[in-house]
């Protein structure tokens, strides 16, 4: 399957981006087409409906990979209580053409306790947008975050750190089992329309 993991957040090396590129490993692992969009490196512009924004370079990008994606995953810090404001500028340049009938997995970082509103918030656009919430989510905070910040060098050990591999390894693979269920009956539906047109 083509999946693309949206990273939310308008900071280097941030724990929510770490924790997509994380996901990306653990899917190409099992053998699936995973890639990330940092939304760092790669940013669009402010979404401005009566200006003419298709011939920029990022948005067609964007544009072109999420509408092949066969599942899609959603990263962001949480900001007051919120989703980051590049994800939702980012969201908002989309449509029900890139999420309608796909399993959406959403992720989130933040500094303090978990954050849910952020990811309560996700799932609701999500569902606006025709998408389809995987039934658990992944998120991350406090010292839990140690594991996905850019000092952390592969040996440190500290209290939970297989606790935090193994849960999200665990939704991330009802995500893809989720996915791989909704895939091949949305291609096995398109097949048989073609099917019905050569008749």
């Amino acid at each position: 399957m083509k999946i693309i993991v949206l990273a939310g957040s308008n900071r280097k090396n941030a724990t929510s981006t770490r924790l997509g590129e994380y996901a990306v490993e653990v899917m190409r692992n099992q053998g699936h087409e995973a890639s990330l969009f940092d939304l760092y490196q790669t940013p669009v512009p402010f979404y401005a409906p009566d200006e003419k924004q298709a011939e920029n370079h990022n948005l067609a990008e964007l544009n072109s990979r999420m509408l092949a994606a066969d599942a899609i995953i959603l990263t962001t810090p949480e900001y007051h209580g919120s989703i980051s404001g590049v994800l939702k500028n980012a969201l908002d340049h989309l449509s029900q053409a890139h999420f309608s009938g796909k399993p959406v997995l959403c992720i989130s970082s933040a500094g303090g306790a978990v954050g849910v509103s952020s990811l309560l918030q996700l799932q609701a656009i999500v569902r606006n947008l025709h998408g389809i919430n995987a039934q658990e989510w992944i998120s991350i905070g406090g010292a839990q975050r140690r594991r996905f910040e850019a000092t952390f060098d592969g040996y440190e050990e500290y209290e939970g750190s297989q606790d935090i591999e193994d849960r999200i390894q665990r939704v991330i693979g009802s995500f893809l089992s989720l996915a791989q269920t909704l895939t091949s009956a949305r291609k096995s539906s398109e097949s048989g329309e073609r099917g019905n047109e050569d008749d």
